[in-house]
């Protein structure tokens, strides 16, 4: 397995797995919380740059996969 492959599969396994958390916690922390650490908003932003990656990369598999579906039929 290349490295590319391992990176790829965390990427997905992980916006798979926290999507949900990271904008649940994140929307309810921003409505109750005014970001003043610039750490918070690099990490937020980063959080959800990766969630969204992934998202991609899974709407890009599934895309291939129902198109090697529909040929075989």
């Amino acid at each position: 397995m290349s490295i590319f492959k391992f990176i790829k599969f965390f990427i997905v396994w992980v916006a798979s797995n926290l999507s949900i958390p990271f904008w649940i916690v994140g929307h309810v922390h921003l409505t109750m919380n005014v970001y003043k650490d610039i750490y918070e908003l690099i990490a937020s932003f980063w959080m959800n740059i990766l969630v969204a990656l992934g998202f991609w990369i899974e709407w890009r598999n599934s895309k291939e996969q129902n198109s090697h579906h529909n040929h075989k039929s």
